[in-house]
């Protein structure tokens, strides 16, 4: 792998460029108070308002938009296809806002169904708000709100955020968020193994023993077919890139965690680019395009990358439903 920077880019002026915007509530009034002030604002701007929410809150805000003019502004975005994958959100709100846009001003509301995440989702979860500042530095103008449930929520989790977001929406105000820090993530240490995992170590000409061994043990957990087609497209993508980038060889630990098939990479590599698989490749580009393949077929994938300790790639595939 190569090296790897997480430069903080700074926070944005509030009338330019990309406004991203932290909204900690309590409770279902107080989601709906804050939410609908910021869709009557964008109303009455002209703003389009694109709204990504887990199906709860989409019936709420529907609900109370139903026979107001301010609901003609507004787009429900469908993440279902999305899976459960925040590595795979950024591009998609490339998507979103380049269509909806056209020249048009634009904002978004963004929240995800935190309370039916796992430790390890949570954690990328937090990672893809800290890249959305990186990703969108250099964009058109837009706003991004993002609610965040203080009844339901661990206070880790509300801490994160608030280190994540440069802008405020507290108590009816917008205002510049005095906890955001200009400084590289901190990740939180990946979960050790919750079982003795099985071990192989590969090198050049040794791919096809990796995709045995996944084979072997995905076979074992009842996983087969489509998955473990996809599985084994991503397992081979990251394994051939320890070897041309990492050091030439790499280790591969597999394990079973909860409903998840889980498939560890270690190499000697250090990856260079934050956003690494986390943007759509164009058409022109040359190589960067096996870390997006990964983000598209795994449920999650999990990377840490120091000069000092190597990159460690975990790659979730869900056993169940």
């Amino acid at each position: 792998m190569s090296e790897n920077s997480t430069t903080r880019p700074e926070a944005p002026a509030q009338d330019s460029g990309f406004r991203h915007e932290l909204y900690p509530y309590d409770g279902d009034a107080q989601f709906l108070d804050g939410a609908m002030s910021f869709i009557n604002d964008a109303h009455a701007g002209s703003e389009l308002v694109l709204v990504a929410v887990a199906e709860p809150k989409e019936r709420m805000l529907r609900t109370e938009l139903e026979g107001t003019e301010a609901a003609e502004g507004v787009t429900f975005l469908d993440t279902a296809a999305l899976g459960r994958n925040p590595g795979r959100l950024i591009p998609a709100w490339r998507d979103w806002v380049s269509k909806a846009a056209e020249g048009n001003p634009v904002r978004g509301i963004s929240e995800s169904a935190w309370n039916e995440v796992s430790p390890a989702e949570s954690s990328e979860f937090g990672y893809h708000e800290w890249l959305l500042n990186l990703a969108f530095a250099q964009s058109p103008a837009w706003w991004l709100l993002c609610p965040y449930d203080t009844a339901v929520l661990e206070p880790a989790a509300i801490e994160s955020a608030r280190r994540c977001h440069p802008l405020l929406l507290s108590e009816g105000a917008h205002g510049p968020n005095h906890s955001y820090l200009d400084e590289p993530f901190a990740f939180p240490a990946l979960a050790p193994a919750v079982d003795t995992p099985q071990e192989l170590f590969y090198q050049r000409g040794l791919l096809q023993a990796v995709r045995d061994h996944i084979t072997a043990c995905g076979t074992r957990h009842g996983l087969d077919g489509a998955r473990l087609r996809e599985l084994l497209i991503a397992a081979s993508e990251v394994a051939a890139n320890s070897i041309k980038h990492g050091g030439g060889r790499g280790v591969l630990r597999t394990w079973v965690e909860g409903a998840d098939l889980i498939c560890e990479f270690h190499d000697s590599g250090h990856l260079q680019d934050p956003l690494v698989g986390r943007l759509r490749p164009t058409v022109d580009q040359v190589g960067g395009r096996g870390l997006w393949l990964v983000q598209q077929l795994c449920d999650l994938v999990q990377i840490r990358s120091t000069a000092e300790a190597g990159t460690t790639i975990r790659l979730h595939t869900r056993l169940l439903g």
